[in-house]
């Protein structure tokens, strides 16, 4: 009687593994990897930077935002005064949240320093009303004038791929409008249209 190892070439022994199901079950190891990491990018990394450029204004604003583990006051309220409201001056809080989405986008865009380039922060009702009234394309209760929102494109990535990405990390609401060449984001409800 002979005995056989666990480990031995034989293919005929029942404690030899299929090693095509093995190596198959290896290859998906960094599929998932790849693929589960794009809604957490932003609490992995040391920094957040964000580069923009206002398409109304052509100002342009580049900054680290987040920092050890923290988001920074002073970069907040530049961001806030950045996404003002340009048609009245008036500038709100933006959530920081729609920051991170941003930070995840350009990241797994593969576009680390892209510029995003600015449609629309935030609105106020005055604004968001006059839009309104020219566009059915303006939400009544538009998270615009809640400070919730941005109308964007990324610099060196196509809108149809900002949108795919925006709607892969599923935190918010993802807008495309492909005749004006950009991108809604927010961080309410996830939703897309």
């Amino acid at each position: 009687m002979t005995h056989t190892s666990p480990l031995t070439t034989d293919p005929e022994s029942p404690a030899q593994p299929d090693r095509r199901r093995l190596c198959k079950a290896l290859l998906t190891v960094p599929l998932l990897v790849s693929v589960a990491p794009i809604t957490t990018l932003a609490s992995l990394a040391p920094e957040r930077k964000l580069s923009f450029y206002h398409t109304h204004t052509g100002e342009e604003l580049s900054l680290t935002y987040h920092k050890n583990g923290s988001y920074i006051p002073a970069a907040l309220e530049q961001i806030n005064h950045y996404l003002r409201d340009f048609r009245c001056d008036e500038v709100h809080q933006i959530d920081p949240k729609l920051m991170d989405i941003l930070h995840d986008l350009q990241q797994a865009a593969g576009n680390p320093n892209g510029t995003f380039e600015v449609i629309s922060g935030y609105r106020s009702p005055e604004t968001n009303g006059k839009l309104r009234q020219k566009s059915n394309g303006v939400a009544k209760k538009s998270l615009h004038m809640q400070g919730m929102a941005i109308d964007i494109r990324l610099d060196g990535t196509s809108t149809k791929k900002v949108r795919d990405l925006g709607m892969q990390l599923k935190r918010g609401g993802v807008g495309f409008y492909a005749s004006s060449d950009f991108v809604h984001l927010d961080t309410g409800r996830v939703r897309h249209w």
